[in-house]
């Protein structure tokens, strides 16, 4: 069993918050804002104000590991390579 954890982030709130994390098995946070966005260092569309994929893999330790920054829907995380590098990281301790 891989240890683990997913969490997300949501410009939206409230019920449409709700919405999205119905969609999903881990706890989704809802509001972020331009700050949230800028002190990860993603980026914000003005247009649509929303927050741009930003992903990242932290170790036990707080220490981002891996981080993946988009303008669109490429280029996101593929689950199974997460869970092949999580274990490859495990393997090497």
């Amino acid at each position: 069993m891989l240890n683990a954890t997913v969490v997300a982030g949501s410009v939206d709130q409230g019920e449409k918050a709700a919405e999205v994390a119905e969609e999903v098995s881990f706890p989704v946070a809802e509001g972020v804002t331009r700050e949230i966005a800028d002190t990860l260092g993603s980026w914000w569309e003005d247009r649509r104000e929303i927050i741009q994929p930003s992903e990242f893999i932290i170790d036990s330790a707080g220490k981002i590991v891996i981080s993946s920054y988009s303008d669109g829907p490429l280029g996101r995380f593929d689950a199974n390579d997460v869970v092949r590098l999580i274990n490859f990281y495990e393997s090497r301790k």
